[in-house]
């Protein structure tokens, strides 16, 4: 499959510059849904894959361009799995720094000693007269004691992937993008698209 442009259904910027920078190499014009003046897809699934599939088919039938969607979130398993596919709704007003403050202070409250995690993303890929393709991704690793690091987005100042001592917020782009949810899954997207 040869794609030329796609617009991916996000208007989190953080999310669509990482995007940009992972297919900058496959000479991909990636658009954001607010530059073709698209509106947020309502996420009504229960899963990452239904979330997905609804933003890529949605803003891909309105379009007429072939549309990525991903929808990914923080799974901790002392919280029975929480926020997960809420990830985004969690923090307030999608305001992450309150949403790790809140993340740190439930799990503290929670009395368990598992700190593990797991982030997850499922990357959907919808075309014009095709059938919507899936890529998933998930790294493994544990909840910081406290917020570390500036970089990236989200929760990353809060996610030690295993392997390392510090959180995705300390490591530098392409070396979270190695490792990542979103970089395995989009991985598996690269692969399919050769």
């Amino acid at each position: 499959m040869k794609l030329e442009k796609i617009v991916v259904a996000s208007h989190n910027q953080g999310k669509i510059k990482e995007i940009r920078d992972m297919l900058s190499p496959y000479g991909i014009e990636v658009l954001s849904a607010s530059d073709l003046n698209l509106p947020d897809v309502e996420e009504t699934g229960t899963t990452f894959e239904e979330n997905a599939r609804l933003k890529a088919d949605t803003l891909s039938a309105q379009s007429g361009v072939p549309c990525l969607a991903d929808d990914s979130g923080l799974c901790v398993n002392a919280l029975g799995g929480r926020p997960g596919v809420y990830s985004a709704r969690y923090a307030p007003n999608r305001d992450f720094d309150k949403g790790m403050d809140m993340l740190l202070q439930e799990l503290e409250e929670s009395g368990s000693d598992d700190r593990s995690a797991y982030f997850a993303c499922v990357l959907a890929l919808a075309v014009p007269g095709c059938e919507t393709k899936v890529f998933e991704g998930r790294v493994n690793g544990r909840i910081a004691e406290k917020k570390q690091g500036t970089n990236g987005f989200g929760y990353d100042p809060v996610f030690i992937p295993d392997g390392y001592d510090v959180t995705f917020g300390d490591l530098d782009k392409d070396a979270k993008n190695a490792i990542s949810h979103r970089g395995r899954a989009f991985a598996k997207f690269i692969g399919a698209l050769k």
